[in-house]
């Protein structure tokens, strides 16, 4: 029978700005995963709506759990407000960052472009992650906020990874990477990319529809489901390598 090394609850997109209603959705997923018996919590970007200190403010004070909760910064996102807050820190360079959760690393990159939607890997970010998969010594997620495949969805297919081919080559060279983490598309989806699988979290502030599922030519005024429920991804490593994903929503 297989046991599990480890398992990740991952979210990503809360967008808290400030407001009752992302913040509601925030605490609705935050209170079930306490509740849950989780080794990490994953949140892969916008955390903050304008990327203003008192949105990073309450960043850090609704995502405390009893677990290692890892953050990166996503499109909405700004380096320096989330280096000052949530990091006890100054500049704008990328923020990368290298997490140790038992026997597990978690690479995550920073994918922004400061006043960009779309994503893009600056040279330094590929750099580092090459030198950490050069010198891993377990099991390694990576983790960023664009999406590198495509989603199929016009919209956030435009605002996706530009270098994603280089991101791809990356991790097809690297055999101790179990997966791709990313968020962004407000969508829970499922793909491949370098060969391994490549996991979106749902988004918790609102979820994407998608064009196969309406009549409606859908535009960036349209395209958020405000009402369907924030969700959560659940990934179990095996003590074997192998890696599922469940995908469920935040009960009320």
């Amino acid at each position: 029978m297989l046991r599990h090394v480890m398992i990740i609850a991952h979210l990503s997109d809360i967008h808290l700005d400030g407001g009752e209603r992302a913040l509601d959705r925030t605490r609705r997923v935050m209170r079930y995963l306490r509740g849950c018996r989780v080794d990490v919590i994953l949140v892969s970007g916008d955390l903050a709506d304008h990327g203003e200190i008192h949105e990073y403010e309450q960043v850090k004070a609704e995502l405390a759990a009893d677990v290692p909760v890892l953050m990166l910064p996503g499109n909405h996102d700004r380096r320096s407000p989330y280096r000052k807050v949530l990091l006890d820190d100054a500049g704008d360079a990328p923020i990368n960052q290298l997490h140790r959760v038992g026997g597990v690393l978690f690479a995550l990159c920073d994918s922004s472009i400061p006043g960009r939607h779309d994503g893009l890997l600056a040279p330094e970010t590929l750099a580092w992650l090459r030198e950490v998969l050069a010198t891993a010594d377990a099991p390694v997620f990576v983790g960023l906020h664009h999406h590198p495949i495509p989603l199929h969805n016009p919209l956030v297919d435009g605002i996706g990874l530009l270098n994603a081919g280089e991101l791809a080559t990356i991790v097809g060279q690297s055999p101790q990477v179990v997966a791709t983490l990313c968020g962004h598309a407000h969508t829970a989806a499922a793909g491949m990319f370098g060969g391994r699988p490549v996991l979106a979290a749902p988004g918790v502030v609102s979820t994407t529809r998608l064009p196969w599922t309406t009549d409606d030519e859908l535009t960036w005024a349209n395209t958020a489901d405000l009402d369907d429920a924030p969700g959560v991804a659940f990934h179990v490593l095996d003590d074997d390598g192998g890696l599922t994903t469940h995908f469920r929503i935040a009960p009320a």
